[in-house]
C-alpha cells in the first residue's frame, strides 16, 4: 500500500499538471472525451456548461452534486476539491449574490485556475482556498451545504474529512456528494498503483466503509440517491488489464447534520 505522503504527492502533481493544460487529462477521474462530453454523460446539461466559465469544467467530475443539492438563495456552500470551480460557479448562481460559496482544493495550481475563472466571470460571492480536505480552513458552524464532486476517494483519512465536514456545516446542514465507491474488492496491483490513485481507483473504498466513515463522523439520515457505471479507463500500462466494471460505481449519496 502507498503511504499517506506519497499518496498526496502523487495526487497534488497529477493534479498541478491537469490545472496547467487547457483541457482535461484523460489519465483522471473523468475517463476519454472532451469536457463537454464528459459532462454530457455524468448529468451536466449544456445550459449548465454554457453558464460557468469554460476554463473552469475540466471534466474531471463523477456526477453532478449542484442538480441534487436543492440549493436555496442566501445559502452558504462549501466545495470540497473545488478544481478549476465548476461546480462553485453553477452553485454562485443558485444561491445569489446574498450567498456565499467556498472552494477548497489542496492543489495551488487549481486555485489559482479557479481564481483567475472567478475574476474573469465578475463572480463576487465565491471564495477559492487552498487547504486540504482532512483541516478545512472554514469556521465550524459556517456553511448550510457541503457539496464534494469524486474527491474524497482521493483523500488518504476519509473519516478524518467527514468530521471536518461535520464541524464546517451548519446543525441541520446537509451533505451532497457524488464519488467512486468500490462494490467489491479491486487487485493489490492497483491499490498500489499511484497512477490508479490519481485516477479515483487506488483510493475508494467500499460503500459500507464510506458510509459507516460518515455515520462516525455524526451524519444522519444518510442515503444513496442513485449510482451509474464509472468507465475505467485509467490503469496504468505496467498492470493487467482487468474487467473492474462489476467492482466500481459512480455513487450519489446525501446526508445531515443532526439540527
Amino acid at each position: 500500500m502507498l503511504g499517506e505522503r506519497e499518496i498526496k504527492k502523487a495526487v497534488r502533481d497529477g493534479y498541478s499538471r491537469i490545472a496547467m493544460q487547457a483541457t482535461c487529462c484523460s489519465g483522471s477521474c473523468c475517463g476519454t472525451g472532451s469536457a463537454a462530453e464528459i459532462s454530457r454523460r455524468i448529468g451536466y446539461t449544456d445550459e449548465e456548461m454554457l453558464s460557468a466559465p469554460p476554463e473552469s469544467n475540466l471534466g474531471l467530475g463523477c456526477g453532478n452534486p449542484v442538480a441534487i443539492a436543492s440549493l436555496k438563495r442566501g445559502e452558504y456552500v462549501l466545495d470540497m476539491g473545488s478544481g478549476a470551480g465548476f461546480d462553485c460557479f453553477l452553485a454562485a448562481r443558485a444561491v445569489g449574490p446574498e450567498g456565499m460559496v467556498i472552494g477548497v482544493d489542496m492543489t495551488s495550481e487549481m486555485v489559482d485556475r479557479a481564481r483567475e475563472n472567478a475574476r474573469k466571470g465578475g463572480y463576487r460571492n465565491v471564495d477559492f482556498r487552498q487547504g486540504e480536505l482532512e483541516n478545512l480552513p472554514v469556521a465550524d458552524n459556517y456553511v448550510d451545504v457541503i457539496m464534494s464532486n469524486c474527491v474524497i476517494n482521493l483523500v488518504p483519512d476519509k473519516r478524518r474529512a467527514f468530521r471536518e465536514a461535520f464541524r464546517v456545516l451548519k446543525p441541520g446542514g446537509r451533505l451532497i456528494i457524488s464519488d467512486i465507491v468500490l462494490k467489491r474488492e479491486i487487485p493489490e496491483a492497483v491499490r498500489r498503483s499511484k497512477e490508479a490513485y490519481v485516477g479515483c481507483l487506488a483510493g475508494a473504498v467500499t460503500v459500507e466503509e464510506y458510509i459507516d466513515a460518515m455515520r462516525s463522523a455524526g451524519f444522519e439520515e444518510i442515503s444513496i440517491l442513485g449510482e451509474s457505471p464509472f468507465p475505467v479507463e485509467c490503469l496504468p500500462a505496467n498492470i493487467t488489464k482487468v474487467d473492474l466494471s462489476e467492482s466500481v460505481c459512480s455513487m450519489r449519496i446525501s446526508a445531515r447534520k443532526p439540527a
